[in-house]
């Protein structure tokens, strides 16, 4: 069951820019953890970003670290995932996840399986 709605994925250049966003009509995203995953062809699963409920440090896997930010619209029960200065190895499907866990972030890039929630969005960064 689809619990998730990734969208924004598109096919941009190097350098470019994009918006991911998260939303669900079953969960209110604001009472949530919402982390981002990503898995590219051939490659493991990839922790991308994770905010907590309380919006504190988010984290960031150093491949995106400043040039990824993640946040909250709770108006529109949505999490954003702001992507810039994309490269050719950011292509790949984003995942968001939900978790009510206030430790959910804190342990995000060592999960041992990231179970999609959604069906994901594509990225592909390609000239």
């Amino acid at each position: 069951q689809v619990q998730v709605v990734e969208s924004g994925g598109d096919q941009v250049q190097p350098g470019g820019s994009l918006r991911l966003a998260c939303s669900s009509s079953r969960f209110t995203l604001a009472n949530y953890a919402i982390g981002w995953f990503r898995r590219a062809p051939g490659k493991e699963s990839e922790a991308v970003s994770c905010i907590s409920t309380s919006d504190a440090a988010p984290y960031y896997s150093d491949s995106v670290k400043g040039r990824f930010s993640i946040s909250r619209d709770n108006a529109r029960n949505t999490v954003y995932l702001q992507m810039d200065s994309l490269k050719p190895e950011d292509t790949a499907t984003y995942y968001c996840t939900v978790d009510r866990s206030e430790f959910y972030c804190s342990g995000y890039h060592s999960l041992t399986i990231y179970v999609p929630n959604g069906r994901g969005t594509q990225v592909t960064v390609a000239s």
